[in-house]
């Protein structure tokens, strides 16, 4: 072995954790684990609350609009690439019903169906649950145990990794767990229901008859473990995802008989004869994920709903058997529609706690699930322009809305005020009554999956510089052979909705090369001054101080000009003027100085003045021409460079917009004379 060699394996040898090694695979007695149980009363917790101390153990945090986020569905094991976004809602409720089944309050004794449309991250969700609970289960926090059996020089297994305090009988078990009780802290009280399962009921008794009843020397039969849960293992995490209905079979929840071994033990009937490997058996003591839940044959349903009323399953043969197991599925739209309208279902429906977990309808949430894919991993040879994600996004949460039923708000301004912004009259109140009024939203429209698809094919394209307007082609030609789209006037909306995120994302450009061409702060600070002069004096029917000395009446040209940049009507000037000057007036009071920057209709309506006064001097329209002088040249450079700086262009992409935006006011200037060449005649 080489020197390099022997340095890496001497790397990976400081790398190995023995002693984490051996605490994760610690052994004793029945006495040891009693002693571990009373220093440490929490290792005798059941599933529920072993799962909610799991969720509360990565903590959480109140977020900008007041709601709780739970910072596991962050996704904290692969740096966020699960993370989940815009469903606080949904998950908060989804915690205070485990945190209600963990203290016994019935939510225990139910399933839990995560109800949404396809692509809303209900399987995510409960992918995060089961890697949380597979690490909580490796920590001494987190620590649980289960047992084995050592008989005639054999080892037998727990088969369904059942708690050891189950081996302590009936009429003493509540002495235990009172003084366990007694010192435990938490906020629910500890307990043990249940009874041996077959295999291990059928030791104990041969070994308390061979004892003469003695449990003490029974018990030394018994070696206690540590128990981590592992789904790749099928150790207390445990999937079930449906066949088709020829396939089915019951056995692959509740196990079978292993006829191998009914001739070694002479009857199918011998619980040694019986493999204990289905998917309620590995699951307990954990969590059992259901997939599509109600695609299951109702054969399955039946043991589905004795395991969770019951906390307990019948295997084929052997008498009604002990789990412990919160058990979660999940299902779409239509099937749920199916289930509400099958009378033949009432016991299930009644026997569920269903969680709606939408769509997102804030655009800011949206984005994060694209950015998760997309803007953190760059492809080779391929960028995104800026506003590419948030266009794709605004989309996707426009056709997940119902339009509103004010006539004064518009459907891009009801999405504004669900992504916590501003829109003039309305309130934050009135923003919770919108939603009271559409309690489906979220429960329609468009899958992030086609969204993320239709990226993906921009980015596998020639471009370098995949932009908003490649997206919003992708995503309009998809919608012609969308596979889940079969409702013509559905997808004759989608394509409206198209129309309209073009036309915004025009506006959005329109304003930024506003933006850069009016750059110059000392020349719009200087403007914002003499504007707030000038309505000063109107509102207090006062005077400006005039250049030369003297004074002179306010200058109702130089305001209207602004205010008309952000469609002040001449009827609302005077309500406009007075709310800007009683701001500052509280401003001053509070001992703070008004700056213009944070109130977004001034900010504009500075701008395009700035933009409209030096607009003929750019002559930006001659980008679309072939011959362009170079102190035009020099000026349109100057804007591709703020470009870059203030929004993140890079090279291309400004160069790109530059040309767009010029194409749009090219086409508007012809407009405006071809109308006033009309109006003439």
């Amino acid at each position: 072995m080489n020197d390099k060699n022997a340095s890496l394996f001497g790397l990976v040898r400081t790398d190995l954790e023995q002693e984490r090694f051996s605490a994760l695979h610690w052994e004793g007695s029945f006495a040891d684990y009693l002693e571990i149980l009373e220093e440490t009363p929490r290792v005798a917790r059941n599933a529920w609350q072993r799962l909610i101390d799991m969720v509360d153990s990565h903590g959480s945090e109140i977020g900008d609009d007041g709601q709780r986020r739970w910072r596991i569905f962050d996704d904290p094991f692969t740096e966020g690439r699960d993370a989940v976004y815009g469903l606080d809602a949904s998950l908060v409720r989804l915690v205070q019903t485990l945190r209600a089944g963990a203290r016994g309050l019935g939510p225990e004794r139910r399933v839990l169906l995560l109800h949404g449309p396809v692509g809303s991250s209900k399987s995510t969700i409960v992918r995060l649950l089961k890697q949380g609970l597979e690490r909580y289960s490796a920590t001494e926090e987190g620590a649980l145990y289960t047992f084995s059996w050592r008989v005639d020089g054999q080892t037998i297994p727990s088969p369904t990794h059942q708690d050891p305090l189950l081996l302590i009988p009936p009429n003493s078990r509540d002495a235990v767990l009172d003084q366990l009780n007694e010192r435990f802290r938490g906020s629910y009280a500890l307990g043990c229901e249940g009874e041996l399962d077959p295999v291990s009921r059928f030791y104990y008794r041969m070994l308390m008859e061979r004892h003469d009843g003695d449990w003490m020397q029974v018990m030394e039969h018994v070696r206690v473990q540590r128990l981590v849960l592992s789904e790749k293992d099928r150790v207390g995490i445990g999937t079930f995802q449906p066949k088709d209905e020829k396939n089915q079979d019951s056995t692959e929840l509740t196990g079978d008989i292993n006829y191998r071994l009914i001739a070694e033990y002479g009857s199918d009937s011998d619980p040694r004869a019986f493999n204990f490997d289905g998917e309620f058996n590995i699951a307990n003591r954990g969590l059992l994920e259901f997939v599509e839940v109600l695609k299951l044959d109702v054969a399955f349903l039946y043991d589905l709903l004795g395991a969770t009323q019951e906390h307990c399953i019948k295997p084929k043969k052997f008498p009604q058997t002990s789990i412990d197991e919160v058990i979660i599925g999940h299902t779409n739209e239509p099937e749920y529609k199916k289930l509400q309208s099958n009378e033949l279902m009432e016991a299930f429906r009644d026997r569920t706690i269903k969680i709606d977990v939408p769509y997102n309808l804030a655009v800011s949430d949206e984005v994060e699930i694209y950015r998760r894919q997309y803007g953190r991993r760059g492809m080779p040879g391929r960028s995104l322009a800026p506003h590419t994600l948030e266009m794709a996004a605004l989309w996707a949460v426009l056709t997940r809305l119902e339009d509103p039923t004010n006539p004064s708000l518009t459907l891009i301004q009801k999405c504004r005020l669900y992504d916590g912004g501003e829109v003039q009259g309305f309130t934050s109140e009135q923003v919770g009554e919108l939603r009271e009024a559409a309690p489906r939203e979220g429960m329609l429209g468009i899958s992030p999956r086609y969204v993320q698809d239709c990226i993906a094919a921009c980015l596998v394209a020639d471009n370098p510089v995949v932009g908003p307007l490649d997206v919003i082609a992708s995503l309009e030609s998809g919608l012609r052979h969308h596979s889940l789209i079969s409702n013509d006037e559905v997808r004759k909306r989608y394509l409206q909705l198209i129309a309209v995120v073009r036309e915004e994302y025009e506006e959005v450009i329109k304003r930024e090369v506003q933006v850069a061409i009016a750059a110059d702060e000392d020349a719009i600070d200087r403007l914002c001054a003499k504007y707030l002069d000038n309505v000063k004096a109107y509102t207090t029917r006062g005077h400006v101080a005039a250049e030369g000395g003297g004074e002179r009446e306010p200058d109702e040209r130089l305001m209207r000009s602004i205010e008309d940049n952000v469609e002040i009507p001449e009827s609302r000037k005077d309500d406009f003027r007075h709310e800007l000057m009683n701001y500052i007036a509280a401003l001053t009071l509070e001992g703070k100085t008004f700056d213009y920057r944070t109130n977004e209709r001034l900010t504009r309506a500075l701008e395009r003045k700035m933009f409209r006064d030096h607009r003929d001097t750019i002559q930006l329209t001659s980008l679309v021409s072939t011959v362009v002088d170079p102190d035009t040249q020099e000026k349109i450079a100057v804007i591709r460079g703020r470009l870059m700086r203030q929004f993140g262009y890079d090279e291309l992409s400004a160069e790109a917009i530059l040309q767009h935006v010029a194409g749009l006011f090219a086409r508007g200037e012809a407009r405006d004379s071809q109308a006033d060449a009309q109006e003439a005649a």
